[in-house]
Parts: structure tokens; C-alpha cells; sequence
């Protein structure tokens, strides 16, 4: 096959692939900041345990300041 040939197919393939593309936008609403944390938390990749312990530990720390503003005078 020549380079002409070549040429035209792969822009024909690139024509196919454009026009099989959604046009309407998604929908999602965007993540908070915690979603993302939290997805993250849940991965493989290095570090990502020391992003849900760090969560737990906030998680943590305001459920007990939540005890101290509930017992306080």
C-alpha cells in the first residue's frame, strides 16, 4: 500500500472516530475534595494508604471534638 493510501485511510479512521463521539455533555456533578480523597484512599498506588489513614485520623479527631463541645458546661 502506498503512503497515499495509507494517508487516507488513517484519516478516514480518524473521521469515523470523531463522528462516534458524544455530543452531550456528562452529567456528573463534581467530586468534593473528600470524594477524591477518598477514591484515592481506595487505590493501589504508592502513597495511597497514607492518605486514608490520614482521613481516618481527621475523621477521628472531630468525632472527639464533637464529644468535647457535646460535654462541655
Amino acid at each position: 500500500m502506498s503512503k497515499r493510501g495509507i494517508a487516507l485511510a488513517g484519516a478516514a479512521l480518524a473521521l469515523a472516530l470523531a463522528a462516534c463521539t458524544k455530543d452531550e455533555p456528562e452529567n456528573r456533578p463534581a467530586l468534593t475534595q473528600r470524594e477524591k480523597d477518598s477514591i484515592l484512599g481506595g487505590s493501589t498506588i504508592p502513597g495511597a494508604k497514607a492518605v486514608k489513614k490520614s482521613m481516618t485520623v481527621a475523621d477521628s479527631v472531630a468525632a472527639r471534638q464533637g464529644r468535647m463541645i457535646d460535654t462541655a458546661p
